[in-house]
């Protein structure tokens, strides 16, 4: 008799205990906060930093490529197999303020612009920025067949074709045209009729203009210069860069679809033609014998007037044309140009262009860092 009572009161406390115990997880569910997904990581860097705040840093694994195993590095900008002697220059590294810069990776880049055309289009720093990125991209390749080919003075273009890259480089330092009437060279300051025909069917372009607009003489590759109606002799060379700006956006803002095409603008490289910029005695062209970026509160050179002039026109246009900020960190760079260490048939002092490996080689980190 006591095996079925026993059995019963058993059957009751188990109810009881199981009862309590749903009732206790449900009142845990609710007083339990809910799960946080994790954030995910921007798909965009770049537009999360800016790149362009920084300062010039010793990096022992820099540069990212020898010159000695680019077979097609053009002379002018090989600096040490023109026997310059020192080598500190090779070492330094963009170190933006609030982020990092990505380290740069060949394949990577090459992910991102297989089956696009790619063109540079402007004067030698446009050049000089062309040949550092193949340059680059050759490095992380050596082993794969690679073509360089030169349509005379006008087009050079290198390609890894089992990768289905190409990148091309065309003349063009004014952007806007140059016609011959009565044989003289007139510069068509609202005209681009000529010049465009060569910037389509690209998936990436690259412009640059500035420093032709400054020669004068036997360098100044125009006689007469047309603005609207009026035929000048000579005006003002930074509005005449303006109005070839706007000329030069107007066209690109009817002309090219930007959600198929990204286009880019090279900022103003400077030249350190004046020395007293950055301490020395001398107002001349001097780089010779500099090893070192300039420091900061060193250096004594204004804003450059073209370079701002060139980010409020691009403003204007309303369109995502990206300006690759490269001036003021380029200024510091007073080490990195050729001096007497460019080409050999050439006896100036070269403080324009830049060394290769050397400063162009950021610009291409900053364009593939921007590459979207």
């Amino acid at each position: 008799m006591k095996s079925p009572m026993i059995f019963h009161w058993f059957i009751i406390i188990t109810t009881i205990i199981c009862f309590n115990n749903n009732v206790s997880n449900i009142l845990a569910n609710k007083l339990r906060p809910p799960a946080v997904a994790p954030k995910k990581p921007p798909k965009n860097l770049a537009g999360k930093c800016d790149f362009y705040d920084g300062k010039w840093v010793v990096d022992y694994k820099y540069p990212v490529y020898n010159a000695k195993d680019c077979p097609f590095l053009l002379e002018q900008f090989d600096c040490v197999g023109n026997r310059r002697p020192d080598r500190a220059y090779l070492k330094y590294r963009w170190q933006p303020t609030k982020c990092n810069l990505a380290r740069w990776d060949g394949k990577e880049f090459v992910r991102r612009i297989k089956n696009k055309e790619v063109l540079f289009v402007g004067d030698s720093l446009s050049l000089n920025q062309w040949q550092s990125l193949a340059c680059m991209l050759h490095s992380a390749f050596p082993r794969l067949n690679y073509t360089v080919t030169r349509n005379g003075p006008l087009m050079s273009t290198f390609s890894i074709p089992s990768k289905q890259v190409t990148l091309s480089y065309v003349r063009n330092a004014l952007l806007v045209d140059i016609v011959r009437e009565k044989s003289k060279r007139v510069l068509e300051l609202n005209s681009v009729a000529v010049s465009s025909k060569l910037w389509t069917g690209y998936d990436i372009l690259i412009f640059d203009t500035w420093h032709w607009w400054l020669h004068t003489g036997k360098k100044q590759p125009w006689d007469m210069i047309r603005d609207g109606k009026v035929l000048r002799k000579d005006m003002d060379r930074l509005k005449a860069y303006e109005k070839a700006l706007v000329t030069w956006g107007k066209w690109v803002s009817n002309n090219i679809n930007f959600n198929k095409v990204q286009v880019f603008f090279q900022g103003i490289s400077p030249d350190h033609s004046n020395g007293t910029q950055w301490g020395k005695k001398t107002n001349t062209m001097q780089c010779k014998g500099e090893q070192k970026p300039v420091k900061r509160l060193r250096y004594l050179g204004d804003p450059d007037e073209a370079d701002m002039l060139l980010g409020k026109v691009l403003g204007k246009t309303g369109k995502p044309i990206h300006l690759l900020k490269l001036n003021k960190m380029s200024q510091y760079r007073v080490d990195g140009h050729p001096s007497i260490y460019g080409s050999p048939r050439y006896k100036g002092m070269d403080c324009t262009h830049w060394c290769l490996p050397g400063v162009p080689d950021t610009w291409n980190q900053l364009l593939y860092a921007n590459l979207i």
